[in-house]
């Protein structure tokens, strides 16, 4: 057995009440043949972390049948032994995390690592056990910084596998003569700020939305279209009181009516070709009728909920695709790109790296949106 200082969350009652990290000693067995142990040395907070402490949809450690478990499944960890059929790494190597536990035949993932997959443990801990699968080598000579590929493997990894099929599902229907110059807009986060700067790299007109003054900036400064979401900050959907409530009915179409003129400018009339929205909930249906007819609407997460309402006749009259996709088919493609093309997240050394006794701090305030940063790194081991 390997014994480690870690950030651990506990299973929670049956009635799921949100949870809390607490570092303690934490304890894993030895390595099998195709293991590596391996010390993290960056890694960076993810909206998957913040589910597990919220326990929300699933209690993690209840739906793995474990009392307590280690989360954290994005960073850059150095080889520290390798078993018996490693063949692929070595002892001292760098190298980035796969955020997926188990595939299908194909490659698509399946469960994810230190998620929802019974036995995995993450990078909350100074020590910690992958399958030699569940890494990438960092290139040698690598033009990035490790808290920049550190923060790659979930948010760029998963932009990387859902704008394939978006982009593509748009192309069967819109070819280049109908439209040469896709209109491509996006609600949330790291995630879709990095599928926006893939689009760009594709030639489209991107555009995306922030109600805060620091992330507009950086949105501007990487050459995407800043929209400011406090325009139109009634855009709250909600189907019971829209039904019931006739003045939050009025204060809700004024802000859709302000919204939907807004895309009507800034795409000429098109309407949106593609749609990144990773929020749901309060803003889908603004989204729906935002699309241009053959539009897609495209997600990989669920922010304001898992649910949604939609007319199917209307979404069949405008011929909108819908693109549903999770994490990183198993290929290390994205990396290649990544390094030849400069498609990475734009952290600079002035940006704020957050301690392993900070991790708490970091939790709360990624969990009350308090961040600046769409990339909130932390450190575990030196470098």
């Amino acid at each position: 057995m390997i014994t480690t200082e870690a950030w651990v969350l506990h299973q929670g009652p049956p009635l799921p009440v949100p949870g809390e990290l607490r570092k303690e000693s934490f304890t894993f067995p030895d390595l099998t043949p195709e293991e590596l142990l391996v010390e993290p040395i960056y890694g960076c907070w993810e909206g998957n972390m913040t589910h597990a402490l919220q326990r929300d949809p699933i209690d993690i450690c209840r739906f793995r049948k474990e009392e307590k478990v280690v989360i954290g499944n994005s960073g850059v960890v150095r080889v520290l032994k390798t078993g018996s059929a490693v063949t692929r790494f070595q002892e001292g190597d760098l190298c980035l995390l796969c955020s997926v536990a188990t595939w299908d035949e194909v490659g698509y993932p399946l469960k994810i690592l230190a998620y929802d997959a019974p036995g995995t443990m993450g990078v909350l801990a100074k020590r910690m056990k992958l399958h030699q699968d569940q890494l990438w080598p960092i290139f040698r000579d690598t033009k990035f910084s490790l808290p920049q590929w550190a923060a790659f493997p979930i948010r760029y990894g998963t932009a990387w596998d859902n704008w394939k099929v978006a982009f593509g599902a748009w192309r069967l229907q819109m070819n280049d003569d109908d439209c040469p110059v896709p209109h491509v807009w996006g609600w949330g986060g790291g995630v879709t700020l990095a599928q926006l700067a893939l689009a760009k790299q594709f030639g489209c007109r991107t555009a995306m939305i922030s109600s805060r003054d620091t992330r507009l900036e950086l949105i501007k400064s990487m050459g995407i279209t800043p929209i400011d979401r406090r325009e139109f900050l009634d855009l709250q959907f909600d189907e019971v009181r829209f039904k019931t409530d006739f003045d939050y009915r009025r204060s809700y179409m004024r802000a859709e009516i302000k919204f939907l003129e807004m895309v009507k400018r800034h795409t000429n009339g098109q309407g949106v070709s593609i749609f990144v929205d990773n929020v749901g909930g309060p803003v889908y249906r603004a989204t729906l009728k935002a699309l241009g007819r053959q539009g897609v609407i495209t997600t990989v997460g669920w922010k304001r909920g898992m649910d949604v309402s939609l007319s199917r006749g209307t979404e069949c009259i405008e011929r909108h695709i819908h693109v549903h996709t999770h994490g990183i088919r198993k290929s290390d493609a994205a990396l290649h790109f990544a390094e030849e093309t400069g498609w990475m997240p734009p952290i600079s050394e002035s940006d704020t790296v957050y301690g392993w006794d900070d991790i708490p701090a970091l939790a709360e305030a990624y969990r009350d949106d308090t961040l600046d940063t769409y990339f909130p790194v932390f450190q575990v081991n030196p470098l």
